[in-house]
């Protein structure tokens, strides 16, 4: 497996892992899934986006997001997401996607990775950000609506990147 930029003909699967993720609806945000118009116009619009490419098949097994997490005097602090596809997931793609996105952050210039809303629940990505060196900032009491309606806490995290 190695960790790449993205290609446009990567999209339709970028779009199909992203999708699975939102749909699952227990760690993105997001509600509304992503076609191939709109996904294509989300990838062009972040700073940088990876993905973890199988070497033998090419086939894309997951994927990160890196953008701004805020503008101005708060533009050096960055922002990212992680998906990794169902049937892929516990081989440790995790991990590869994370110190990629590091790395990328920091050469693109920012300064700090910071994850605003990382679901209480999701124990095997709060392990392996705090295995990195991420620190936790503390919890927000039910900030993240789950698939089924209810509230669960969420933890923002950072790491400071070398300069």
């Amino acid at each position: 497996m190695t960790v790449r930029a993205y290609r446009e003909q990567d999209v339709p699967a970028m779009i199909e892992i992203w999708n699975e993720v939102v749909e699952e609806g227990i760690a993105f945000p997001q509600e509304e899934l992503l076609d191939k118009e709109t996904g294509s116009a989300f990838f062009k619009g972040q700073s940088y986006c990876g993905v973890v490419e199988e070497k033998e098949d090419g086939k894309i097994l997951g994927l990160y997001i890196l953008h701004p997490n805020n503008v101005g005097r708060c533009g050096h602090i960055c922002n990212a997401s992680y998906a990794v596809a169902g049937a892929s997931r516990g081989l440790h793609m995790g991990e590869k996607l994370v110190l990629d996105c590091i790395k990328q952050a920091g050469r693109l210039g920012f300064r700090i990775l910071q994850f605003n809303a990382v679901v209480a629940s999701n124990i095997h990505a709060r392990h392996l950000y705090e295995r990195i060196g991420f620190k936790q900032l503390g919890t927000i009491p039910g900030g993240f609506r789950m698939k089924d309606g209810r509230y669960e806490d969420i933890c923002p995290y950072y790491i400071v990147l070398a300069v």
